[in-house]
């Protein structure tokens, strides 16, 4: 079986997935993960080189997989939902809680695969204990990354958040009067930008590279053993009605469990993935937590 990648455009992906056919229904008689119903499984990224690989861990247990590459987060999710692909892999709990809150929606996730720790970063400073008290620091803007890196910020000691902080905590939850510095946001892309300018940085890991920066220069990151970090561990999300469905678990236990994949995204990653096998009941009842704290 040769690999199959198909890409799907931002703006048309779900009306070109729409004539294509539910992705495990297109067939009523043939079984998901067959050459005639092969598994539909939505990425953001296919052309990272794991991927091939994973196709023929996934081959050699006799599982027939298309990969549909999206170039933008905010498509798999619908495209699954809507029955265009059987299982997707882009994105962590928190924002798969976020989709399913705003969406009305109940996708579920079915397996663990790694926690990128989220850094602190400064020009001026060398660790957190240099940072003189009253001076500013950035944070992304957008909902999930901001309150990860509140949650950086204290347990780094600069800040604390009312009533401890969660997964939704915001600026408004900064105790000024119990913190150490100011904290500010700007848009995830700029943070890193603003590093000349102020005492440090929450920054994205999708950013450093452009900035020269690596993971190890971050001054302080979450701990990915912290309970507080199991919302931001990625994972393979599906319908709620397949979460126990055998093929697409199988998929979760080839991705975990082979060497070589696991080599290739932690090359992709830079070396700051931290592999994880989280149970599905403990992703599930994290999901819950997150999306009730979203809902109030």
């Amino acid at each position: 079986m040769a690999f199959r990648i198909r890409t799907i455009a931002p703006i048309a992906a779900i009306s070109i997935l729409a004539l294509a056919g539910c992705a495990s229904g297109g067939d009523a008689e043939a079984e998901l993960g067959t050459e005639e119903n092969p598994v539909q499984l939505g990425v953001v990224g296919a052309s990272d080189e794991y991927w091939s690989v994973y196709e023929e861990a996934v081959e050699a247990e006799g599982i027939s997989l298309e990969i549909v590459d999206f170039t933008e987060y905010t498509q798999p999710n619908p495209a699954l939902s809507e029955g265009e692909l059987d299982i997707n892999q882009f994105q962590h709990i928190q924002y798969l809680a976020d989709y399913n809150v705003s969406a009305g929606d109940d996708l579920q996730p079915i397996g663990a695969t790694a926690i990128y720790p989220l850094g602190l970063y400064s020009e001026k400073y060398d660790s957190v204990d240099d940072i003189p008290d009253g001076e500013t620091v950035v944070v992304p803007n957008d909902t999930v990354n901001q309150a990860r890196g509140l949650l950086v910020l204290q347990s780094a000691g600069l800040i604390t958040l009312q009533d401890g902080g969660n997964s939704s905590s915001t600026l408004e939850d900064v105790v000024e009067d119990e913190s150490r510095v100011v904290v500010e946001s700007a848009d995830a892309a700029l943070t890193v930008t603003s590093l000349p300018d102020v005492a440090a940085a929450i920054v994205n890991n999708d950013f450093l590279g452009n900035a020269g920066l690596t993971s190890a220069d971050a001054i302080a990151a979450d701990d990915p053993s912290d309970p507080t970090a199991l919302p931001y561990v990625n994972i393979f999300a599906v319908r709620a009605d397949d979460v126990d469905n055998e093929v697409l678990n199988r998929l979760v236990e080839i991705y975990q469990g082979d060497q070589e994949v696991l080599d290739g995204v932690q090359e992709t990653a830079g070396g700051t993935a931290v592999f994880a096998t989280t149970p599905a009941e403990d992703l599930q009842a994290s999901l819950a937590d997150v999306e009730a704290s979203l809902q109030g």
